[in-house]
């Protein structure tokens, strides 16, 4: 009959309890310094900004991955039933910059998340399109949005995410127009 040593698998266990503890503090750590900075990169190109910030809220290039904005950027004549063709150069310059930036292409938290949730082969053209945003804001009421006249689409990031320009999209921080600060 084999003898037990309760006390030996005891010390043998203490280091693998030690290195699981560990794991969770690293991992703990990475959360915390993940917070402290934009979990996607605020936009960082003026003329982004200026051409396409003109017409609505310039969208992080992080929230997109490459091949969807090539294909935004391939037929500008018809964008979302607006005309909005750019001359050679300038289309040139804004894909450089969304292509080097895109969900796909970064390693933020949330770019990372959004790529995720892509399905290979699928190509969205709307941030709103992903499962990951879909899951982020299934549970806002439709009419929370929809029928606000200062929100009235999902797409208007910065209505209720008051830090959005700064690349802050946290839930914590968000302020429904004519609803006050979302509870979470």
């Amino acid at each position: 009959m084999e003898k037990k040593h309760p006390i030996l698998a005891l010390w043998l266990l203490i280091p693998a309890g030690l290195a699981i503890a560990a794991g969770l503090h690293a991992s703990d750590h990475e959360s915390r310094e993940e917070r402290s900075r934009p979990p996607v990169a605020p936009v960082a190109n003026p003329l982004y900004t200026a051409e396409c910030g003109a017409c609505h809220f310039p969208y992080p290039s992080g929230f997109l991955p490459a091949r969807s904005w090539e294909k935004l950027l391939t037929d500008l004549g018809e964008h979302f039933g607006e005309n909005a063709e750019l001359n050679a150069e300038t289309q040139n310059t804004l894909r450089e910059y969304l292509l080097s930036q895109a969900a796909d292409r970064v390693k933020s938290g949330r770019s990372t998340k959004i790529t995720a949730s892509i399905r290979d082969g699928e190509t969205p053209v709307r941030i709103t399109e992903t499962r990951y945003f879909q899951h982020k804001h299934r549970e806002i009421p439709r009419q929370t949005w929809e029928q606000n006249a200062k929100v009235g689409s999902l797409s208007r990031c910065d209505a209720c995410h008051v830090r959005a320009v700064q690349g802050s999209f946290d839930e914590h921080e968000v302020q429904i127009p004519g609803a006050g600060r979302r509870e979470h």
